[in-house]
């Protein structure tokens, strides 16, 4: 049975509701029956999901809007000293609570599975839950990004299993006490928060640290960060440490992956056995990612048989190589990638689906400090499309750096021998991709920013 509300959390108030992580325990709390109020800065369909649930949702930060018995309110790192609701907080005396504890909370008494790595994690946490789902266990779930089905990003569920994004951006994942966790890949990001990779690895063995006792961690075993920490924690921790990939010294070894399309058949070699499943999205990345939740289950002893057929039930999470639509002979897909290794791995995965088929790309660098330290890389992996749009850098949460724009990844592309313009205007790029495509292209519009909302205006524009 899963646990009611967390002491402290009867009525909540959420400065930036409406974002990814933080909408997804607001409506945990309101489904367990909180009182959940909140607000941010624009309109949004998850602004709306959250009144449906029976939660204030405020557009724009005001002080007025905090109500004198909340009973805390949540942030994000995201959420600047200045908000004046954060100021209001602290007038009334009332607890400020950082989302990662809020999240923590909600797992106590459960079974948790956290999910970290540089890339992947929505990916992997949403295959977990809807495998899970589809075997009748009822997991909890808070993911940072809306399931094709069934259109959330979290849910109360009434079994004794919780899985996770684990956020290492900012250190929070370091709050949880998962009974399995997963590390698909460790790498540089995040570089206004990191300084080097011995800072990454550091802050990874803290997390692996939590795991509870008798716990497991499941870990890649061909990813060269992954690899290195492996060998850290088994030098140092006596951590039961499960691997999987391609390496033939994987304890999960991924046999074969067989593109079929938009899917792949996977064969593992698991506890001497084959085995085969579907996976319901392209890509070697992503079938990777299904096998570490096949890895997972299995430490919660899952059968494996049965978790692998249930893997089949995903369809994929929206903005991870989601089908936009198509006009006249072009498909639009949407793509969430924004690190280079990111951006690589779903232009491989779409130019093997693809065949002969052209990829024309609309990039949105997200992030100052991130181009500032891999434009170039950036600009190498746009040499893997047949022309791209680089548009100005959304700058999320940071402030400008002086010298930083997009024309570091432009020329980093051109350099590579990429077929590459930089569109300023964000709203003429529907016409310009008009002008590009042809029956039979793929259009990728890529980046963690808005630049998802373009995908329905070139559709629109193609079908004139």
């Amino acid at each position: 049975m899963a646990p009611g509300l967390p002491t402290a959390m009867d009525r909540p108030h959420f400065i930036g509701i409406g974002g990814a992580g933080m909408s997804g325990i607001a409506k945990i709390l309101a489904q367990r029956g909180a009182h959940v109020a909140g607000s941010d800065s624009r309109e949004s369909a998850t602004a709306g999901a959250l009144r449906e649930l029976g939660a204030t949702v405020h557009i724009g930060h005001d002080a007025a809007h905090l109500a004198p018995d909340a009973t805390c309110v949540v942030v994000s790192s995201a959420i600047r000293a200045d908000n004046p609701e954060l100021a209001r907080a602290a007038e009334l005396g009332i607890p400020v609570v950082h989302r990662s504890d809020a999240l923590a909370s909600l797992m106590d008494g459960l079974r948790p599975i956290a999910v970290a790595g540089t890339h992947g994690k929505t990916t992997t946490t949403s295959m977990l839950a809807v495998s899970l789902t589809s075997l009748g266990l009822e997991p909890s779930y808070a993911i940072g990004g809306d399931l094709d089905v069934p259109g959330s990003n979290a849910l109360h569920g009434a079994g004794e299993i919780f899985v996770a994004e684990a956020d290492e951006s900012d250190r929070s994942f370091h709050k949880y006490a998962p009974e399995v966790a997963i590390v698909l890949n460790v790498e540089l990001d995040h570089h206004a928060n990191y300084a080097s990779m011995d800072e990454i690895y550091e802050s990874f063995e803290t997390f692996a640290s939590k795991i509870v006792p008798g716990g497991t961690l499941v870990i890649a075993a061909d990813q060269a960060g992954a690899v290195e920490l492996t060998r850290r924690l088994r030098d140092t921790t006596s951590l039961k440490v499960v691997t999987y990939g391609e390496s033939e010294s994987a304890d999960v070894r991924i046999h074969k992956v067989t593109p079929r399309g938009l899917t792949s058949e996977v064969t593992v070699l698991l506890d001497g056995k084959l085995l085969t499943f579907t996976v319901s999205v392209p890509g070697r990345h992503y079938a990777h990612n299904a096998v570490a939740a096949l890895a997972a289950g299995v430490a919660l002893g899952i059968p494996s048989r049965n978790l692998a057929a249930a893997l089949k039930s995903y369809t994929g999470v929206k903005r991870r190589l989601q089908l936009k639509g198509e006009e006249n002979g072009v498909q639009v897909i949407d793509s969430y990638a924004h690190h280079p290794t990111e951006m690589t791995a779903d232009l491989e995965a779409m130019r093997s689906a693809a065949g002969d088929a052209r990829i024309l790309v609309v990039f949105q660098p997200h992030l100052f400090s991130r181009t500032q330290e891999l434009g170039k890389e950036m600009g190498d992996a746009l040499a893997l499309a047949d022309a791209s749009v680089v548009l100005d850098i959304y700058p999320a949460r940071e402030d400008p750096i002086p010298g930083i724009t997009s024309d570091l990844i432009i020329d980093a592309a051109r350099a590579a021998g990429a077929d590459v313009d930089a569109v300023h205007d964000k709203a003429t790029v529907p016409d310009v991709i008009a002008g590009m495509a042809k029956p039979g292209d793929l259009v990728l519009t890529m980046g963690a920013g808005d630049v998802t909302e373009l995908g329905p205006e070139i559709l629109a524009r193609l079908s004139k």
